[in-house]
């Protein structure tokens, strides 16, 4: 709210359509931050019978808010552009509405960069949305202070709205991502980055009974992540010695990858079909010799149940 002052202040004493735009910018600052404590706090309940899953949610919506405030933004300025830019622009005190403007970037800079570390550190969408919203409204008041300076060295005036409006198509664009990441979280798109990492720990895992895993799937609520996927298991184990080995599985898992959340294996029998990439010894069911365990991939993981793997043959 202080940045919004000294910004609007700026505009005041200089007529910049540009500084208005920053202006208008900082009002969507404060109307995200307002919702963002409300969804951070809201994201922070524990999960309960309504919500088994916990409120980490409400976090892409908040971030999808912001993206909308930021693009609504972005047209208004560009509207102000144009009425400044048929009608001509009239500045003053450009000199001060400069260091008050230069001020406030420096400053949003330093509150941009901390809200995105501690977004990250906290695995919170909103931080990191909010934070790269603040970082560009600095760019935004980095690319003012240049048309600043060119308008007082040069004495053309259209600068000032030719530079609100590139200022407009950067929010616009920055809107743009930010819905669009905050829809692919409502609609649980597949998040590459995460099963990437499911796929580093679970393929060391595999072997020794474990014989391959399939049906991965993978969401995050907030901080909360849950996981389940199908391992299969040689068919002649009694089912508690292969809900231990899942178990344990999912507690090696979850510790290894240091995340807040729950990990669900449903385990299939071989069907005998796995032979040749199996390496439990003495299987009593064995069709063919144990031939080599082909890499674990993301492509192969996330497949459905339908045994639709390679068939490593003996001597092949």
């Amino acid at each position: 709210m202080v940045l919004l002052g000294a910004k609007y202040q700026a505009y005041r004493l200089t007529g910049s359509t540009a500084i208005l735009a920053d202006a208008l910018e900082s009002i969507v600052n404060v109307l995200a931050a307002a919702f963002a404590v409300g969804g951070l706090v809201f994201a922070g309940r524990p999960a309960d019978r309504n919500h088994p899953y916990g409120h980490g949610k409400i976090e892409f919506l908040s971030a999808g808010f912001e993206g909308g405030l930021i693009s609504f933004a972005a047209i208004m300025i560009l509207y102000q552009a144009g009425r400044t830019a048929l009608a001509g622009a009239e500045l003053r005190q450009i000199s001060i509405g400069f260091l008050i403007t230069l001020a406030a970037g420096l400053a949003n800079l330093l509150l941009g960069r901390y809200l995105v570390q501690v977004g990250r550190r906290y695995d919170s969408l909103a931080l990191v949305a909010d934070g790269q919203h603040v970082l560009s409204d600095f760019w935004t008041t980095a690319a003012i202070v240049v048309g600043l300076v060119l308008i007082r060295v040069t004495g053309v005036g259209w600068i000032d709205p030719l530079v609100a409006a590139v200022v407009a198509l950067s929010l616009l664009w920055t809107g743009f991502r930010l819905v669009r990441r905050a829809a692919a979280g409502l609609l649980d798109e597949e998040d590459t980055p995460l099963l990437h990492r499911l796929i580093g720990v679970l393929g060391r895992a595999v072997g020794h009974g474990i014989i391959r895993v399939h049906h991965l799937r993978a969401i995050r609520s907030g901080r909360f992540h849950h996981v389940d996927a199908h391992l299969v298991v040689p068919e002649f184990w009694a089912i508690e010695r292969a809900h231990d080995v899942a178990e344990d599985l999912a507690r090696r898992v979850i510790g290894e990858l240091e995340i807040e959340g729950e990990i669900v294996f449903h385990t299939d029998p071989c069907h005998r079909a796995y032979c040749a990439m199996c390496d439990l010894p003495d299987c009593p069911v064995r069709r063919e010799v144990f031939a080599g365990r082909p890499p674990l991939t993301v492509d192969e993981a996330v497949r459905p149940d339908e045994y639709v793997g390679v068939r490593i043959r003996a001597g092949s």
